[in-house]
C-alpha cells in the first residue's frame, strides 16, 4: 500500500524538491571537473586545460546558484510542507556549500603553480576519490528522503542506511585529510607551497563536511 502525503502540491507543476535534485546534479559535474583538473595539475602544474576547467567549475557553480535562488524565490507563503521549512532552507544552503567548497578548492590550486611532490600525489587523488564517493552517496539519500516524504516509499530503515553510508564515508575523508596534512607539513618544501596545498586539502574536506551536514538535515526531515 502506498501512502501519499502532499508535500509541495500547492506549488503547481513543479516541486521545490525536484529543484534540489537538479541542484545536486551540479555537484557531480563539479567533482568530474576537479578530478580532471587535479590530474592535469599533478602532471605538470598549471596548464591551459586547468584554466579552462577552473572556468567550467565557476560556470557550474553559477548555474547551481541560479537553481538555488529559483527554489527559494518560488516557495509560496503559507505553503503546507511535510518537513519543517527551516530544515528545507538549511539543506539548500548546505548543499550549495558543497559547490562553494569545490570552487574554492580549484581557486587555491590556481593561485600559483605548485609542483606537487610525488610522495603526496596519490594521497591527494585518493582523498578526492573519497570526497567524490561521499557526495555520490548523498544522491540516493536525497532521493530516498523525497520518496519517503512524498509517500511514494515506506522504507524508512533503508533511507536511514543511506545517511549512515554518507557518514561512514565522511569519516574516511576526515582520516585521509588528517594523514595527508601531516605528510604535507613534514615535507621539506617552500612554506608557500605548504600553505597552498593545505588550503586545497581543507576545501576538499569541507566538501565532505557539508555533505555530512546534508545527510544530517535529511535525517531530521524524517525524524518522528
Amino acid at each position: 500500500m502506498s501512502l501519499r502525503i502532499p508535500f509541495f502540491g500547492l506549488l503547481g507543476n513543479r516541486s521545490p524538491m525536484e529543484g534540489l535534485v537538479e541542484h545536486y546534479d551540479k555537484i557531480a559535474e563539479c567533482i568530474a571537473a576537479i578530478d580532471d583538473s587535479l590530474e592535469c595539475y599533478v602532471s605538470g602544474g598549471m596548464c591551459r586545460e586547468f584554466e579552462e576547467l577552473t572556468k567550467a567549475v565557476d560556470e557550474i557553480e553559477n548555474h547551481a546558484d541560479s537553481i538555488k535562488r529559483n527554489i527559494r524565490n518560488h516557495l509560496p507563503k503559507g505553503l503546507f510542507m511535510a518537513v519543517e521549512k527551516h530544515l528545507f532552507l538549511s539543506y539548500t544552503k548546505s548543499q550549495d556549500n558543497i559547490l562553494d567548497a569545490a570552487q574554492d578548492a580549484l581557486h587555491w590550486l590556481a593561485m600559483r603553480p605548485v609542483l606537487i611532490p610525488e610522495e603526496i600525489q596519490k594521497g591527494m587523488i585518493y582523498l578526492l576519490d573519497s570526497v567524490a564517493k561521499c557526495t555520490v552517496l548523498l544522491g540516493p539519500a536525497l532521493k530516498s528522503t523525497i520518496a519517503l516524504t512524498n509517500g511514494e516509499s515506506l522504507d524508512r530503515e533503508g533511507t536511514k542506511e543511506c545517511y549512515r553510508k554518507v557518514r561512514r564515508e565522511r569519516d574516511e575523508v576526515r582520516r585521509q585529510k588528517n594523514d595527508l596534512q601531516k605528510k604535507i607539513y613534514q615535507m621539506d618544501i617552500d612554506f608557500k607551497d605548504i600553505y597552498q596545498l593545505i588550503h586545497f586539502v581543507d576545501c576538499l574536506d569541507n566538501m565532505g563536511h557539508n555533505t555530512e551536514n546534508c545527510a544530517e538535515l535529511l535525517r531530521s526531515m524524517i525524524a518522528r
